[in-house]
């Protein structure tokens, strides 16, 4: 602080000669020439912003804005000015402008276009899962089952207690009790041991379902059986006796043609003639003996030849020659013999001789016990009296064995194999 002025200076000249107190800018200009440092302002700048010289020269004012109210009573502005001196445009009056975002390079722009490849990570292996606490990590379906429609757990069914009311209403099957807020916890928060428990047993199958689950399985698996059980019967034993069939014709056009087939005795599943039907398009071997194994089911026709059921051969005088046939399956011969319209030929080829037949009248049913249609005179054929006569059987109705179906023929010509074939061949 400077000394307190005294009346007069240090040459005894009052301060009249400087300027009197009361002269307007002397107190001023006294206090413009202090020198003391502590308080004294800086060079060119006034110490107060409420006391300006008249003499300083004027600053720059800035433009002022426009004020929405009336100013107040002192100018910050002014105050800043003779404090600080002339400050530059604030951030708020003159914004700076933006720098323009610049796009960052890319790696090809940085590296060159050749850049080596980036390795692509490795891949993480699954965590090994453990079987025997799979069940204590399931998910517990109650509370998916409480959950709202957009996915948060449902709170509008919950029952506040504690554990033990939770489990009794979850045993009434009403809602799940919600926890105390102090036990409260989210619903992807793990399982104890026995929500997780007994979340396992909810998620197991009742023994009604595994017992239904079972039948189906059955069901299901005899149903493929049996489509192809159907497959083999109608297709593929069919494939097998017509490849029998043929093999046996070969085999008896063979013995023939060696001279081995002389009419007489022959053993139970041989071959010794061959059966034309022509209006069915139909030529079979004729084996001695009905096995069905040995005979029937390798696809020929077989000669009852044995007890009650024997008949005689077609070189026999007078007689029934009987033979029999499938009707279904195993080549089916005889499909078609309920087509056969009186007069049709019908010829039992030999390695001798030509027999032609012509087909008399049918059958539709009967018993299989009824023996007497293949009998010297079968009642119903409308022969009345002995005479060369043929007699084909099948079953009926078609894919069944339940009755038998009848054709009988009378021999109207006897032709040697020498004179070639009848024209019921030829034509």
């Amino acid at each position: 602080m400077t000394d307190l002025r005294p009346e007069r200076d240090s040459s005894g000249a009052p301060y009249d000669a400087n300027g009197a107190h009361g002269d307007t800018g002397a107190f001023e200009a006294a206090v413009d020439h202090l020198d003391d440092p502590l308080t004294d302002p800086l060079p060119g700048q006034h110490s107060s912003p409420w006391f300006r010289s008249a003499s300083a020269e004027p600053q720059p004012q800035p433009q002022p804005q426009p004020q929405a109210q009336e100013e107040e009573w002192y100018d910050p502005e002014g105050y800043a000015r003779d404090w600080y001196g002339a400050q530059s445009p604030s951030p708020a009056s003159a914004p700076a402008p933006a720098p323009e975002s610049q796009p960052e390079p890319t790696y090809e722009e940085l590296y060159g276009a050749y850049a080596p490849e980036q390795p692509a990570p490795a891949p993480t292996p699954p965590p090994v899962q453990d079987d025997e606490t799979v069940g204590l990590r399931t998910v517990d379906t109650r509370r998916i089952a409480e959950a709202e429609p957009d996915g948060t757990p449902g709170a509008g069914n919950a029952v506040e207690g504690g554990r033990a009311a939770r489990r009794k209403a979850a045993k009434k099957g009403g809602a799940r009790p919600a926890a105390s807020p102090a036990g409260a916890r989210s619903a992807a928060a793990p399982l104890s041991r026995v929500e997780a428990r007994r979340a396992e047993r909810a998620r197991r199958p009742s023994p009604g379902a595994v017992i239904s689950r079972g039948l189906g399985e059955v069901f299901i698996t005899v149903g493929v059986l049996m489509l192809l059980f159907v497959t083999y019967q109608l297709w593929w034993t069919n494939i097998r006796a017509h490849q029998q069939a043929n093999g046996a014709a070969h085999d008896l056009q063979e013995s023939w043609a060696k001279g081995e087939g002389k009419p007489g005795t022959f053993e139970p599943g041989q071959g010794f003639a061959m059966l034309h039907i022509p209006r069915l398009d139909v030529v079979v071997p004729v084996a001695e003996g009905i096995d069905k194994e040995k005979v029937l089911d390798r696809g020929m026709v077989g000669h009852y030849n044995e007890g009650s059921t024997k008949t005689p051969m077609p070189d026999a005088a007078k007689g029934n020659f009987a033979v029999a046939g499938h009707r279904n399956t195993h080549g089916e011969p005889f499909r078609y013999i309920n087509r056969l319209e009186p007069g049709d030929p019908i010829v039992v080829e030999t390695q001798d001789k030509y027999f032609v037949y012509k087909m008399a009248s049918i059958l539709p049913q009967t018993s299989p016990g009824n023996t007497s249609v293949i009998g010297p005179v079968p009642p119903g054929s409308g022969f009345t009296k002995p005479g060369r006569y043929i007699t084909l059987t099948t079953c009926t109705p078609e894919f069944t064995s339940k009755y038998r179906m009848i054709v009988w023929g009378k021999m109207v010509e006897e032709r040697p194999r020498s004179k070639g074939k009848p024209s019921a061949l030829v034509n």
